[in-house]
Parts: structure tokens; C-alpha cells; sequence
């Protein structure tokens, strides 16, 4: 310095800004400007005093993106020079060229120096201009690529394999963000084994970057460490943040070994990074769309109640397969359609039975957003046919109860009122009347009760061995004497083995088959009972030459309080609980019974029991 100049080196630097023919902004790293210079006021229009600690407005948004890129190229070492675009306080755009540089307090940066001119229309600058426009606009076609994808994992792919083209990275790959650690899910010009890998979160370049604020960065150091070192020469690692719904969702990885990111690259990162997250929402959102959807439908496929959607109109658009068993009929007969059954209003019910003889329970609910109505509806053909049942089980009790009481009563009441006028045998056949009638009233009080403990599971039986033979002889014994119309054959072979089970409970079991093959044979024929062992069983076969059980019954006849209808069978009184107790004892003792066509006519009922067979 000469002997004129007496100022302190503040003087000095604050008379070189004034004296700068160059706009210079010094900002600190939150972008609060530091220094504004009289060139600075005379090209943007406002004071120093009105810009000293505030951000400068001066960056148009639509390329705050590389703005941020240039900074952070400049953080991580070198200057950069953009030609771009800043505006006035009077809203004008300048066409300028900004040369950033590190504002270093020691080893530290702790701002940027910009210095700003108005651009010269050099071929340079237009080469840049005209390359980043096309770059602009591949990312522009790029984005529009990724977005056509709706699976996740495809999504993803393809950003990873994007980034690369738009940053002219050698290599690229995306991390998720799971809770505390980081899982690899695409890359791209890496080894396919790494994929999957995770990380810890709090160790990682992607913690660094979310504790910057910022979302992109630049990274040089310590490289060797990570898993992208798999990639020959790795020297830069350039990260964006994609975020989802406001939260980090992952990040972009740009891996750099034969050229080197520049600032136009950090802002294309920056770019490719907020749209993907937009892409990897839209994706994220499909995929639960997706989930929601099948598992509706495996609701719907799956329900045991037929279930139809209907339109508008009143037409069906979904039929799921519960409906067609149900109605027995098939979607593709019934969608574009009314319902083969009438609607009940909405909060009603309507029963209705269908053509194949099904009883439906029919409820439905509108949806108001739609328009459209749902209709749900279930089978109630068995609560139905139990409910006359038990109306049935209710006149026929009464009417088999009222018989003889009324007899009974009409003989005691004789024998009260005319005892001295009546004769001996007529005073002895009333008694004889009374006492018959009275054993088939407690006849029928037991089958009521065995029905009632057979229902609630409570048959008591005892489970030992027993002479099937001995009892058979008991039960069919003085049968011929019962009907002049009916021939009774047994056949029993020599050494048939001892069963397995309740000799009481089997008595009553075959004295309930052979009154039945009695009283559904009213015209007489022959009731044949026979015997053998079968396998691991001994088999009792009660046939009669009556008036036969249709195919569809020999089921139905075992359900409490039944009378089938076809033939003559309902012609016959009871209350529909004798086979009912049948099935149910025999089964109890580890058997059963079953109902089958007689060959030539009638019916065959086939008890089975555990043969007690020894070695």
C-alpha cells in the first residue's frame, strides 16, 4: 500500500463493492443476504436496507431448482458460472449470468458470493442455454414415461434408470425409507445381488441429507464404506430426496465415476427427484387401490350369502357365485338384468321362495354415492322347512295326544256313570280299552322325551358287548301274531358275532324299524329281517314291501319332527320323531342307520353296529 491510502482493510473491501461495476450479493447458507452492493441496487431495483437479512426475491421459482443445484456444486468445491434468468423489483426478467462462489471463513463455507452481470449473447452461453432446455424438456418426456407406470416396483425402476440418462450418471439406484433402516429397491448398471440391502438410516448419506433441509447434495468423502462401492471407481455420489404426502418417502442415488455432476445435473436430480415422488405416490396409491380391491372381491367371491350389485336402473352388474348356487342362476344369465326375485325396500326383508324350491331372505342397502343398490340374500330353506316342521310336529302332537285322551275319558266317564248297569265284559273291555290307549300315550311321552334329549345331545348310552343275535329274537318275537296281512321272515346265521353298544338302545332301535315296516305296508306283503357281519361291522337289514320313500327323502325321514310327503307316508300319523331317535341312538353307540330302496319295491333300512370280534 502507498503512503496515501490510510483506510482498514473493511474500507478497502466495502470501497471495492461500491466501486464494482458488477451486482455482488453475499448470502449466508439460509440464502440471508449479507452484503448488497450499489450495483446490486441499481440492477434489481431495490436498497440495501431493504434487502440486508431478508432472502432476495430475486429468484423465479419455476428455477429455485437450479439455483439450489448451483449452490450446492459450489459447497462441495470449484465456482460456477449460469447464464439464467433473475428478476427486478418492478417484476421485470434479466437475462444475466451469475458466477458463484464459496464464501469461506476459514476451512468452512459459510455463504456464496454471487456476482451478477447482464449476459452477453455468446455461443457459449447459448449452448448451454439450448442444452439444458433439451435436457428440460427429456425430462419433461421422462416424467410422462415413469407416470404411465402404476406397479411400484416398475415405477421405480425406471426412475433409477432415468436418472442416469437426464444426469449422465454411471450408475443409479432408490432407497426407501422403513422406519429407522433403508432398504435398496431399484438399481440400475449395478450388481443385481445388492438389491435388497439395508442400512442403517442414522449413519447414512440420506440422515445427512434430511438433516441439511435441503433435498439435494453432493458427497466425495468416505465413499469406500458404502454399498454403491461396488461400483469401479466411484468418486461423487449426488442424493435426492423424494417425498410422498410432505414426509421423506427415499432417495435417488447418482453414482459418478467417469464424469463429474455439475450444477445443471444437481438440478436435474433435484427435478427427477420431486416427481418422483409424485410417481411413486400415484403408485403407492393404485397399489392399495389394487389391495382394496381384491380383498373386496375375495369378500364378495368368498361370502356364503349370494350377494348383487345393481345399477342405477335397477339392472345387475355384479352377481357373485354364492347368487348363482343359491338361485341356480349363472352371472352370465343374469347380469344386464332385473334379479330373479322381487326387492325388498331398503331396511326390509322380503322371503321368497325360487322356482328350485330355495327359500331367500332379501335385504338390500343403497349406496347414495353411486346410485346403485346391494342386494344380499341367504338361504333360510332349512330354518324354513323346521319352522313348518315344528307347526306340523305342534297339530300332529296334538292330534295324537287328543285321540287317546278323548277315549280314555270317554271310557273312564262310561265306566263312572253306568258301572252298575254295565256287564262284567263290558266293564272288563272299557278297563282293557283304557289300559291300551294309556300305553300309547306313555309310548308317545317317551318318544317325545327321547326326541327332546336326542336334540340336546344328552342320549345316555352304554357302550358293551352284547348278543345282537339274542335281541333280534326279542324284538321279532310274536311279530306273525300282530297281522293277518303280513308274512315275517327272519334269518339270522349260525355264530353271528357279538356287537359293540347299548342292548336297550338297540332294542328300541329295532322295534322302531320293524313298526314302521308294519304301518307303511297296509296292504300286507312280507317284513324280512337279516344279519351278517360286514368288515369290521355287523349289519341288520329290516325290508318291507310298502309303499317305498323317494330318493330325495331318505335323508329328510332322520330329521326331527319330518312326515315326507311323497306316497302315502303322511297318511300314517306319528309326529316325525321316530327315526329321528333311531339314527340318533345308533349312532350314539358308534353306528347307524340308513334308509334305501328294497329290491322289487319298499323300503330297506340298514342298521350297522361295531362287531366285538376277537383275534
Amino acid at each position: 500500500m502507498g503512503d496515501e491510502w490510510a483506510g482498514s482493510d473493511d474500507e478497502i473491501a466495502r470501497a471495492a463493492l461500491a466501486g464494482s461495476p458488477n451486482a455482488v450479493v453475499v448470502v449466508d447458507r439460509d440464502q440471508s443476504v449479507l452484503v448488497w452492493n450499489e450495483a446490486a441496487e441499481r440492477l434489481f431495483g431495490w436498497t440495501a436496507e431493504e434487502m440486508l437479512g431478508r432472502r432476495a426475491p430475486i429468484v423465479p421459482s419455476e428455477l429455485t431448482a437450479e439455483h439450489n443445484a448451483a449452490l450446492e456444486r459450489v459447497r462441495t468445491g470449484g465456482q460456477v458460472s449460469v447464464r439464467t434468468k433473475r428478476l427486478r423489483g418492478d417484476g421485470t426478467l434479466l437475462d444475466v449470468r451469475v458466477d458463484i462462489s464459496a464464501l469461506r471463513l476459514g476451512s468452512s463455507v459459510a455463504g456464496y458470493v454471487c456476482v451478477h452481470h447482464l449476459a452477453r449473447a455468446d455461443a457459449v452461453a447459448r449452448d448451454r442455454m439450448a442444452r439444458r432446455a433439451r435436457l428440460v424438456r427429456r425430462l419433461t418426456d421422462v416424467v410422462g414415461d415413469i407416470n404411465s407406470e402404476l406397479e411400484l416396483s416398475a415405477v421405480l425402476d425406471r426412475i433409477s434408470a432415468s436418472l442416469t440418462e437426464l444426469t449422465g450418471a454411471d450408475a443409479g439406484g432408490f432407497v426407501l425409507i422403513e422406519g429407522e433402516r433403508l432398504r435398496l429397491v431399484s438399481t440400475y448398471e449395478l450388481p443385481a445381488a445388492i438389491r435388497g440391502t439395508t442400512s442403517d438410516l442414522r449413519t447414512s448419506l440420506v440422515d445427512k441429507l434430511l438433516r441439511t433441509g435441503k433435498t439435494v447434495m453432493l458427497e466425495s468423502n468416505g465413499l469406500e464404506d458404502l454399498v454403491w462401492a461396488r461400483l469401479n471407481g466411484l468418486h461423487t455420489i449426488a442424493l435426492g430426496l423424494a417425498a410422498v404426502g410432505g414426509r421423506p418417502y427415499g432417495a435417488l442415488y447418482a453414482l459418478f465415476a467417469q464424469s463429474t455432476p455439475g450444477h445443471l445435473e444437481l438440478e436435474l436430480l433435484e427435478l427427477l427427484a420431486g416427481h418422483a415422488g409424485i410417481a411413486v405416490g400415484n403408485a403407492v396409491a393404485y397399489q392399495e387401490a389394487v389391495r382394496q380391491r381384491a380383498h373386496e372381491q375375495a369378500v364378495f367371491d368368498a361370502s356364503a350369502d349370494g350377494i348383487a350389485v345393481l345399477d342405477g336402473s335397477g339392472r345387475v352388474v355384479r352377481w357373485n357365485p354364492a347368487a348363482a348356487d343359491l338361485t341356480a342362476f349363472p352371472a352370465e344369465t343374469v347380469i344386464g338384468g332385473p334379479p330373479p326375485f322381487p326387492l325388498p325396500k331398503p331396511g326390509e326383508k322380503v322371503t321368497f321362495q325360487m322356482e328350485n324350491g330355495r327359500w331367500l331372505d332379501v335385504v338390500s342397502a343403497q349406496i347414495d354415492e353411486t346410485g346403485e343398490v346391494v342386494i344380499d340374500f341367504r338361504d333360510v330353506t332349512t330354518a324354513k322347512e323346521l319352522e313348518e316342521a315344528k307347526d306340523l310336529f305342534l297339530a300332529t302332537t296334538s292330534h295324537e295326544l287328543r285321540t287317546p285322551i278323548t277315549i280314555v275319558r270317554g271310557f273312564a266317564s262310561t265306566l263312572d256313570r253306568r258301572w252298575d248297569k254295565m256287564s262284567d265284559p263290558e266293564r272288563r273291555s272299557a278297563v282293557h280299552t283304557i289300559a291300551e290307549r294309556s300305553r300309547s300315550l306313555g309310548e308317545l311321552m317317551d318318544h317325545l322325551l327321547l326326541g327332546a334329549r336326542a336334540g340336546a345331545d344328552e342320549l345316555k348310552v352304554r357302550i358293551e358287548e352284547f348278543d345282537l343275535a339274542e335281541r333280534i329274537d326279542t324284538a321279532t318275537l310274536g311279530l306273525p301274531a300282530l297281522s293277518d296281512k303280513h308274512r315275517v321272515e327272519v334269518v339270522i346265521p349260525d355264530g353271528l358275532p357279538n356287537v359293540l353298544g347299548d342292548a336297550l338302545a338297540t332294542e328300541i332301535v329295532l322295534g322302531q324299524l320293524l313298526e314302521n315296516a308294519f304301518k307303511y305296508s297296509p296292504k300286507g306283503g312280507l317284513i324280512s329281517v337279516e344279519a351278517w357281519s360286514e368288515a369290521d361291522n355287523v349289519v341288520v337289514v329290516v325290508d318291507d314291501e310298502g309303499v317305498g320313500i323317494a330318493p330325495t327323502d331318505r335323508e329328510r325321514i332322520f330329521e326331527r319332527f319330518v312326515q315326507v310327503d311323497s306316497g302315502d307316508r303322511r297318511r300314517f300319523g306319528g309326529v316325525g320323531l321316530g327315526l329321528y331317535i333311531v339314527r340318533s341312538l345308533a349312532r350314539a353307540q358308534g353306528g347307524d342307520v340308513s334308509a334305501h330302496p328294497r329290491p322289487g319295491g319298499g323300503t330297506r333300512m340298514r342298521l350297522e353296529l361295531r362287531g366285538a370280534f376277537r383275534a
